[in-house]
């Protein structure tokens, strides 16, 4: 129990996304379909086992937990969740505990959420336009998610803005989208759509904008001025002179960030993916259902052991390299 994580080339296991259901009040068009059918409840794992396989992270030394889902704070009982994490910040196990959220909720659970200890929530949103937006998520409103934004902010909340670059959409609203994060205090990420879940290749390539050029449209306008900081997660930073603030790009297509992943993530199933563009998992459920399993803390290690080097996502030559047959709302985001 004491030796901490460490893959088989040499990189510290320090980071958790959780994903906590599958379900979501969206179904944005880049994610799931319109009539996505969600896993029957009893496959999912109760909120205190996911108690049990967290804290079992946590005393294998991970520092960082995420939770995610689909959108996590449409789980009945959540709060329940956050607050068995909320005893390990507490005693210092855990430095972060963090929220990735479509926002819609967020209004009814924000301060709640800091009370606990959370200091920073990412919030999923791609466009400012309500028409565009209702279109890109076909379920969700987009006042709803800025009452989810002033909420988090009024309870002290550090709120991160994380987009998708999809061409032909929001490419128009670049700057305005820079513009207003700014004008919020509020960092910005970009991230390129992942080939997770059957889409249909058309529409992937259809949507796929290479942070390269988004890159390239900033510069015209601000000075970008390079960040040595790393989460050691995917996103590579700058700082716009002009603003102050921080904007980041996940580039798992035209930049593979693998050499310093320090992540796995769990399902809400109980499976274990050591990586989000290979298809190995570990089904952790038997260690936490059936007397005879392995015990967890072993079936951690052993998973460990078996985290690949990288992934091989690819858009190259038009067609989609390395497709991921399973909903990233599965995964969690």
């Amino acid at each position: 129990m004491e030796a901490p994580l460490i893959d088989p080339f040499q990189r510290p296991v320090n980071y958790l996304r959780v994903s906590v259901t599958d379900r979501c009040d969206f179904r944005c068009s880049y994610c799931m379909s319109e009539d996505m059918t969600f896993l029957p409840k009893r496959q999912l794992l109760t909120l205190e086992e996911l108690d049990t396989v967290s804290s079992a992270f946590i005393g294998l030394g991970v520092r960082k937990l995420r939770v995610t889902g689909g959108e996590p704070l449409v789980r009945r009982g959540i709060m329940t969740y956050f607050e068995a994490m909320a005893r390990h910040l507490e005693s210092g196990a855990l430095q972060e505990l963090t929220l990735t959220t479509n926002g819609s909720q967020l209004h009814r659970f924000a301060p709640d959420l800091a009370a606990l200890g959370m200091r920073r929530v990412n919030i999923s949103l791609d466009t400012l336009n309500e028409t565009k937006f209702a279109e890109i998520t076909r379920w969700g409103r987009l006042p709803n998610v800025i009452r989810g934004i002033d909420a988090a902010q009024a309870a002290g909340l550090r709120v991160k803005i994380n987009a998708v670059a999809l061409k032909g959409f929001n490419e128009d609203e670049l700057f305005d989208m820079v513009e207003w994060c700014a004008s919020r205090d509020m960092d910005l990420t970009f991230i390129e759509v992942m080939p997770m879940g059957d889409m249909g290749e058309e529409d992937r390539l259809s949507q796929y904008w290479p942070l390269k050029e988004l890159r390239a449209r900033l510069a015209e306008r601000y000075s970008l001025i390079d960040l040595a900081e790393s989460t050691g997660g995917p996103a590579r930073y700058v700082r716009l002179d002009e603003t102050g603030q921080k904007v980041g790009f996940i580039t798992p297509l035209t930049h593979n960030f693998c050499e310093s992943c320090n992540r796995v993530r769990l399902t809400c199933t109980g499976e274990l993916y050591m990586c989000l563009g290979q298809e190995d998992r570990a089904d952790l459920r038997p260690s936490l259902r059936e007397p005879t399993a392995p015990p967890l803390e072993d079936a951690i290690r052993a998973a460990i052991a078996r985290k690949p080097k990288g992934h091989d996502f690819d858009y190259s030559r038009q067609e989609i390299g390395g497709q991921m047959p399973r909903h990233m709302s599965h995964t969690g985001g």
